[in-house]
């Protein structure tokens, strides 16, 4: 009797918690009201499902229970509750499966007014590229991928000069325009995700794959990787903030193009015109400053911490002057050339108790010698 009441008690709690559970579901900021109602409709028949199969089991458990005097009696074969439980089930996993291949049929399919973005997933950061003014992307391959072109953007093709290039770990998209992400990881899997809009696809290596939504709200929602990509998974991070058309419009204005960057002379980025280092169109004028916002642009910060925290990768925080401890046994001290080395060979000295995942960052010089006087400044 004590195992029908817990049974009964489990269905009864789980839907209550279902309904006063503080972790409901982020407000719709798209188009795609759908997945929220394939989604509803997953939860009825499973909670459903579960709720019934509880009852019955704990039903049984009290009619049938051992009583003395009473003998249970074998019976095989029973047609009619065979063609029930066949055609409840057929209808069942019909409803779970039915609405969801509706939705992605959709979602693949873009309408042809669509604005085109791309997302190359890598570990553990985001870029993202848009189309010139030609609206057509320009063509790409691995073989060009290098740290200043992580798109691999074809350097001979017309169609790729004008490609806008995105600073940063912040895409800007307009107000109620469709918008088609083209989706490619460098590396390993991952999964593009931003949980307001109910879409996410996965990355993978060697093909492109898209989604599209619209839009409906303005605000900043960020970007997840849904896949376990490695060990600096969980730093992957970034935004996609929705704008009104005339602030989407500045913002598209303010970043650089594949054939700008090329010419700005410090390896792809920066602004056309500028010094070739982000947010350096005239020098720094703090310590630091360039060094600074070229880490946080090329994703360093996802797996190095300048507060001391451990992440993926040593703590920035007072690292310059130290002594660094290597696998094998011999030590280094930080300086210029420990630091250089570290960024653009890394698996030539890897810190001990830390894996040795971080890629060549490829930075040039002139971002190498930025990214060394930032670490010099935290302390």
């Amino acid at each position: 009797m004590a195992l029908a009441v817990t049974l009964v008690l489990i269905a009864v709690g789980a839907v209550v918690f279902h309904f006063v559970s503080p972790w409901q579901l982020t407000p719709i900021a798209s188009n795609w009201h759908a997945m929220d109602d394939a989604l509803w409709l997953t939860f009825v028949i499973t909670g459903v499902a579960f709720v019934v199969l509880h009852l019955f089991v704990a039903y049984a458990l009290v009619r049938f229970r051992h009583r003395a005097g009473h003998r249970a009696s074998a019976a095989h074969g029973n047609r009619r509750l065979e063609w029930w439980l066949i055609a409840v089930t057929t209808a069942g996993i019909i409803g779970l499966l039915a609405p969801g291949l509706v939705v992605y049929a959709k979602l693949i399919d873009p309408p042809a007014s669509a604005q085109v973005f791309e997302v190359m997933g890598r570990q553990w950061q985001w870029h993202y590229r848009l189309p010139g003014q030609d609206g057509k992307l320009g063509g790409a391959s691995t073989r060009f991928i290098t740290g200043a072109n992580p798109f691999g953007i074809d350097p001979k093709d017309a169609h790729g000069q004008d490609d806008v290039l995105v600073q940063g770990q912040e895409l800007h998209l307009p107000l109620n325009r469709p918008a088609l992400a083209l989706l490619r990881a460098q590396d390993t899997l991952h999964d593009f995700y931003v949980p307001q809009f109910r879409t996410r696809m996965n990355m993978v290596p060697g093909m492109t794959t898209q989604f599209w939504f619209t839009p409906e709200r303005t605000g900043r929602y960020e970007v997840l990787c849904a896949q376990l990509c490695g060990v600096g998974h969980s730093n992957m991070r970034g935004w996609v903030v929705i704008d009104e058309p005339a602030a989407y419009a500045e913002w598209l204005a303010q970043q650089p193009t594949f054939a700008g960057a090329s010419s700005g002379g410090a390896g792809g980025s920066g602004a056309p015109g500028s010094s070739g280092l982000p947010g350096a169109p005239g020098g720094p004028a703090e310590p630091g400053k360039v060094g600074q916002l070229l880490a946080q642009q090329k994703g360093c910060m996802a797996c190095h911490s300048v507060d001391g925290s451990r992440g993926v990768g040593p703590s920035w925080k007072g690292l310059y002057g130290s002594t660094e401890a290597l696998e094998g046994g011999a030590t280094a001290k930080v300086d210029d050339a420990y630091l250089r080395q570290a960024i653009n060979a890394p698996q030539a000295s890897v810190v001990r108790g830390y894996p040795p995942v971080m890629p060549p960052a490829g930075l040039t010089d002139a971002e190498l010698a930025a990214v060394v006087d930032y670490i010099k400044t935290v302390r």
